[in-house]
């Protein structure tokens, strides 16, 4: 490692023992990426490529040492649940659409068998030849 990164390093985790302490310098204080790349005076992107370790620790150490969860974790939670509603009210309509298909179903085999029975017999055409039965 070059003496650059092992500064981004040291800085970062300064910036993550201020933000648990509640005294932030640099950012708003919040428990966040943004707030930690802004606290440590490093660029977002380099926390989240070349520290990704950091920021998984800066994570934990908030879910441990705060008892909080996370803003990322609290907008995945929200979603999953929006999703998980979504896929509910989809399988009760699908299955709401497979019963109507089955009525839906049985009153056309009703229909057409009352249609049948009032036509009756069907009438020969003058067209239709019938076919000879098989020559035993």
């Amino acid at each position: 490692m070059n003496q650059q990164h092992q500064n981004e390093r040291a800085r970062i985790r300064e910036a993550i023992d201020r933000l648990l302490a509640g005294q932030a310098a640099l950012s708003d204080g919040s428990l966040t990426v943004v707030a930690l790349a802004t606290e440590a005076g490093v660029h977002r992107m380099a926390l989240l490529k070349r520290h990704a370790d950091l920021k998984s620790e800066f994570y934990e150490r908030v879910r441990n040492e705060t008892q909080q969860i996370p803003e990322n974790e609290k907008r995945l939670r929200k979603t999953v649940a929006k999703l998980q509603k979504t896929i509910a009210n989809q399988k009760t309509e699908i299955e709401e659409l497979r019963e109507l298909v089955t009525r839906l179903t049985l009153a056309s085999a009703v229909l057409t068998q009352k249609e049948d029975a009032t036509q009756g017999a069907p009438q020969a055409t003058d067209n239709v030849i019938p076919f000879r039965s098989p020559a035993t």
